[in-house]
């Protein structure tokens, strides 16, 4: 590992679990920076607690006799994030510190707003989930979100691997060194998401709705949340009287209606208010965007998507090319910035060639790229298409069609739909496909 930078990336299914280990001044790995980001899936949990195993193989003893990581980042809330911050799968580890984004702060006073729109979504999917009604597909996915208990592994981040320790809420514009974080040769920015959280992610539509459901006397004057407005609803609605089986079927459908927008936005928000490092080493620029979405393009009080704020900021960070990119969301079209096969120039197409320019005629890409996936039920995750224009633009990009000769998918007509058209063509490497070409349970690569 002699003067090495490592990301490994861990197959966990559809999920996010990364190992960074950044060099220090000799080649011992107890002086190497040992960090972690996000530990979580919506796969089998047998694979978290193997990814967790090895993990522990790699990281040096620290002086109270555990395996030492110094840094955990938690992108953002999600279960596919978090799930694997399990107390059981860390007893042996000790960490220095936790880094999780800037909403997750429950005292945030920037993020007032997000946190009653999760209220809302929270409490209007209790009410479905109460009323016996037969849901639709997408519903049933949101409320399986809405239904799992993440306060364990939020315990275990806050309580159990922080020992009582307060986790440190990071936001754009901070650095290791400003966390008193020591790195041999390299640094890692925050880039997203923005401190002011309410004012650049929500946008005048969904403001709007928020007051149309707690109601004008829980804002003050210039609009702002008053925390003490007894704004929220109750659980439990008394039945209408006087309401006909037609009227009481449209309020039910209305309730639905209601449930599903508020649940899609409080997604949306959680996708962006993800942790988006950028590490620097060695003139290397490694760039890791968690769930982070891109919405059209940048505008003052719209709903705007992580990447379009990144791309605004004075600094600059993102307007160049990149040597590393992990894949946003398990390959998802909403979560990297292109052109969703139009070919038509936009804000987004801008922003994915500053970090992945196509190579010149006669040259060959050198950036390298990851996208920790597998293939399920939904079409953009990942998204075929979105891979192949990726692989124009990385280099180590694999054709997976040999490899997957005698294979049998779960869902065969899931993946015929959504994968067969394109495994004669180059992709990124897939945590997904690399499993069973190799089965090591991990994607690394490698900087020197």
């Amino acid at each position: 590992m002699a003067n090495e930078l490592l990301i490994r990336v861990y197959d966990v299914g559809l999920g996010d679990c990364i190992y960074v280990r950044i060099p220090g001044k000799s080649a011992k790995v107890e002086d190497a920076f040992h960090l972690l980001i996000d530990c979580g899936t919506w796969s089998e949990g047998k694979l978290l607690t193997a990814a967790i195993k090895q993990l522990e193989s790699e990281l040096p003893t620290s002086d109270g006799g555990k395996k030492r990581l110094d840094l955990v980042v938690v992108t953002h809330e999600h279960k596919d994030h978090i799930a694997g911050f399990d107390p059981a799968l860390f007893e042996n580890i000790e960490v220095g510190a936790v880094w999780m984004n800037c909403a997750m702060n429950p005292k945030h006073p920037q993020a007032g707003k997000t946190r009653k729109i999760r209220g809302v979504a929270e409490k209007a999917m209790r009410r479905v989930a109460a009323s016996g009604l037969k849901l639709s597909p997408r519903m049933d996915e949101l409320l399986s979100v809405f239904q799992i208990d993440n306060k364990g592994a939020m315990n275990t981040l806050r309580k159990t691997l922080l020992k009582g320790r307060d986790p440190t809420y990071v936001s754009a514009g901070d650095t290791n060194e400003k966390y008193g974080l020591a790195l041999h040769k390299a640094k890692i920015h925050v880039l997203a998401p923005e401190a002011d959280f309410d004012r650049y992610y929500i946008g005048a539509p969904a403001q709007r709705a928020l007051k149309g459901v707690l109601g004008p006397a829980a804002f003050d004057a210039e609009g702002e949340l008053i925390s003490t407005a007894k704004s929220e609803k109750p659980d439990k609605l008394p039945m209408p009287r006087n309401v006909g089986p037609a009227s009481f079927r449209a309020l039910r459908a209305r309730m639905q209606s209601q449930a599903l927008a508020f649940a899609e936005l409080d997604g949306t928000l959680k996708n962006n208010s993800s942790v988006v490092l950028l590490i620097e080493w060695k003139k290397k620029r490694l760039l890791f965007v968690g769930d982070a979405e891109w919405h059209g393009a940048f505008k003052e009080g719209k709903m705007n998507g992580s990447w379009n704020v990144m791309w605004q900021r004075p600094d600059k960070l993102l307007n160049k090319p990149v040597d590393f990119l992990k894949i946003g969301h398990h390959g998802s079209e909403n979560s990297t910035p292109w052109d969703m096969g139009t070919g038509k120039a936009s804000e987004a197409v801008s922003i994915l060639d500053a970090i992945l320019p196509l190579p010149q005629a006669g040259e060959q890409a050198t950036a390298k790229a990851v996208v920790s996936t597998e293939r399920g039920k939904y079409r953009t995750i990942p998204r075929g298409l979105l891979m192949i224009e990726i692989a124009r633009r990385v280099e180590g990009a694999r054709i997976y069609a040999p490899d997957l000769k005698g294979f049998k998918p779960k869902d065969p007509a899931d993946f015929d739909a959504y994968e067969r058209e394109w495994l004669g063509l180059a992709q990124p490497l897939r945590t997904d496909f690399e499993r069973i070409r190799e089965s090591k349970g991990f994607v690394d690569v490698i900087f020197t």
